[in-house]
């Protein structure tokens, strides 16, 4: 699309989907790494297809999943703030990914010229903060139950935009009990649960169905122990009286901005 001038017109989706100065399209393999903590931060990713994730290592060598990533969002964007500081996540690919590579400078030379792309960037770090909030008050109230339920619905991509994927891509009951604050035999003995409930599907991937929501939104599980049910118990003052339209995505906390799974829907 051009203007009056005939000068082509930017949209968000051509500059995020398009090779360009200080722009390259990449296709990075499962477990390759997007970056790693500590090194310098001069460039942002936009993930346009595939999973991956966000990992921290502590000076003890202990490593923590922070985040999981869909496409529509944005990876490594705290390079847009300081380039001169070492990333604190390493991110690396779960599944076969496809992003486009945004040099620092580029990447605020648009967000400067183009309010349309500035506008959209902004409802993304919007959005991540308020799954971030959600993470916590999760982590911090739900019992590990709920807190597995709820990564794999947000795996599965219930309460974004657009049909849920229901077969999640490959990951560990390590990784999930990183991710969760538990043991990997609490997971083990959830996950038997969840299959014998008919949750999901477990054969080497997860299949989940939407019957797990029960977990999080209406409290069809008992809590496994006394220690759970009281955090249980001081979680439910937090929640909706009512279960809204949107009432599942209130409860896990909100999808990338415009984004379905694997493409992005950008303001044009």
């Amino acid at each position: 699309m051009t203007n009056l001038s005939g000068k082509e017109m930017f949209t968000s989706k051509t500059f995020l989907a398009t090779e360009g100065p200080g722009k390259k399209l990449v296709h990075i393999k499962p477990k390759a790494i997007f970056f790693s903590q500590g090194v310098s931060s001069n460039y942002v990713f936009f993930l346009h297809a595939g999973r991956a994730k966000l990992t921290v290592v502590s000076s003890n060598g202990k490593e923590a999943t922070l985040a999981l990533l869909v496409p529509g969002d944005f990876v490594g964007e705290e390079a847009v703030a300081d380039g001169s500081s070492p990333r604190t996540a390493t991110a690396t690919a779960i599944t076969a990914c496809t992003a486009i590579r945004i040099d620092r400078a580029e990447m605020l030379r648009v967000l400067h010229e183009e309010h349309a792309f500035s506008d959209f960037f902004v409802r993304f770090l919007l959005a991540r903060g308020m799954r971030t909030q959600a993470d916590l008050v999760d982590q911090l109230f739900n019992s590990s139950e709920k807190r597995l339920a709820r990564t794999l619905l947000l795996m599965a991509e219930f309460g974004g935009a657009g049909e849920p994927e229901t077969l999640i891509p490959e990951i560990t009951q390590e990784a999930l009990a990183e991710m969760i604050g538990t043991t990997r035999s609490r997971v083990s003995f959830f996950m038997n649960r969840f299959r014998k409930l008919g949750y999901i599907d477990y054969n080497g991937r997860i299949r989940v169905h939407k019957s797990l929501l029960n977990v999080v939104l209406l409290d069809h599980m008992p809590s496994s122990d006394a220690s759970d049910a009281s955090r249980s118990t001081c979680m439910r003052p937090l929640r909706m009286p009512k279960i809204s339209p949107m009432g599942v995505q209130e409860i896990i906390g909100p999808a990338a901005p415009e984004a379905t799974a694997g493409s992005a829907t950008l303001e044009t």
